[in-house]
Formats: structure tokens, C-alpha cells, sequence
């Protein structure tokens, strides 16, 4: 699968689902700084997910894992997630204060 074949629509969605986990489970500042250190990697990242996914998979079901694999190998998406992840915590932030 590559980035092409997943629409807009379901980009924007699972992107929106991870950051939205990594607000609510409080890891903001390790993501971003994780997300932001890996971009010039995404490529051979998203590599070693394909190279994972049969023993992944296997554990956990995680039918989605494939598109996320084939989203994080474009840097854009990488930065798309970051942008997300730090609006969602700006939102969380001002509801809190």
C-alpha cells in the first residue's frame, strides 16, 4: 500500500485518531520531539513497520497498521501529525485553564 491509495477523507482521520490518543494519553512533548527527530527517517521508519508487521500484527489487532505504515514514509504527513497533535493540545489546554 502507498500514501496515494489512502484518500484525503481517511488520511485526515487517522491522523486526527493518533493524535487524539497521544493528547489524551498526556505524551504531546515526546511525540512531537520523536516526530520532529524522525522526519528525515520517515522513509526507512515506515520501512520497518512493513518489516514488523507479520509479528505485530500477529499480537495485537491492529487492521489499521498498513495505512499508518504507508502515511509516515511522506514527510508531510509526519508534519501534518505534528500540526494535529499540537493544535489537540493547545484545545486541551484552554478547556483545562
Amino acid at each position: 500500500m502507498f500514501a496515494s491509495d489512502i484518500s484525503v477523507e481517511r488520511r485526515e482521520e487517522i491522523l486526527i485518531k493518533i493524535a487524539q490518543k497521544v493528547v489524551d494519553l498526556r505524551l504531546t512533548p515526546v511525540a512531537v520531539v520523536m516526530l520532529e527527530s524522525s522526519k528525515p527517517l520517515s522513509f526507512v521508519g515506515s520501512q520497518m513497520m512493513v518489516f514488523l508487521q507479520p509479528i505485530v500484527t500477529s499480537v495485537f489487532p491492529f487492521h489499521q497498521y498498513d495505512e499508518i505504515a504507508a502515511l509516515l514514509e511522506d514527510r508531510a504527513n509526519v508534519e501534518a501529525l505534528i500540526q494535529k497533535i499540537e493544535k489537540l493540545e493547545d484545545g486541551r489546554r484552554d478547556r483545562k485553564g
